[in-house]
């Protein structure tokens, strides 16, 4: 893929950045996170809102993505948003892998999936209805706890999500010291289910 070519595609991004993988199945690995601007999902929990608006944050190319990846010794890059599936998705992840990074995608599932992907975390919102796409593709789900009836629409989700995936229950942020021991005690009883716990809050990293 030609650098002209590449220099045509723009994303809007609201950040980039080098850091350590907090959650779900590649929790401790060092990863670049590329954060897209734009999401319709609308969760009233998000620790994101300022990605919501595409408009707000700059068109980069993935040129400009690409060099700066480079820049770093990872092996690892995160499409994250905001709602990353708005957009094709496929240059960039092409481009990627043609310089031997793995790509993982973290993704609301309300878009149709673009790109080649080596890691996909579908993690359902109530607030848009997921397509049938993402619990075939996904490599992970993972379901955040706000409430105790939680428990039930996660395992809803977990009955319609192919059979390899891992599953992961992850607290709502503002409500771990509630929700935790019940989670753990869940996830005792309920041993296909793991606890993804957002390590990056505990040691400080973006």
């Amino acid at each position: 893929m030609g650098e002209v070519l590449l220099e045509e595609k723009q994303l809007p991004v609201m950040e980039s950045f080098y850091t350590i993988q907090g959650e779900g199945f590649n929790a401790g690995e060092a990863a670049y996170f590329i954060r897209t601007g734009g999401c319709d999902v609308g969760c009233t929990w998000c620790d994101v809102k300022g990605s919501w608006d595409a408009d707000l944050h700059p068109l980069r190319t993935i040129t400009t993505l690409i060099h700066e990846v480079e820049e770093t010794p990872t092996e690892n890059v995160v499409i994250t948003g905001g709602e990353p599936c708005m957009y094709d998705l496929t240059a960039l992840t092409e481009a990627l892998q043609y310089k031997g990074y793995k790509t993982w995608l973290e993704t609301s599932g309300s878009h149709p999936i673009s790109g080649n992907w080596n890691w996909i975390v579908f993690s359902p919102k109530k607030f848009k209805a997921p397509l049938q796409e993402a619990y075939d593709k996904a490599h992970e789900l993972k379901v955040v706890i706000a409430n105790r009836n939680d428990f039930k629409w996660a395992e809803s989700h977990a009955d319609k999500v192919n059979k390899e995936a891992k599953l992961f229950l992850q607290v709502e942020w503002s409500r771990r010291e509630k929700l935790m021991p019940l989670i753990v005690d869940y996830v005792k009883a309920n041993p296909k289910w793991c606890i993804s716990v957002q390590s990056h809050k505990y040691i400080n990293v973006p």
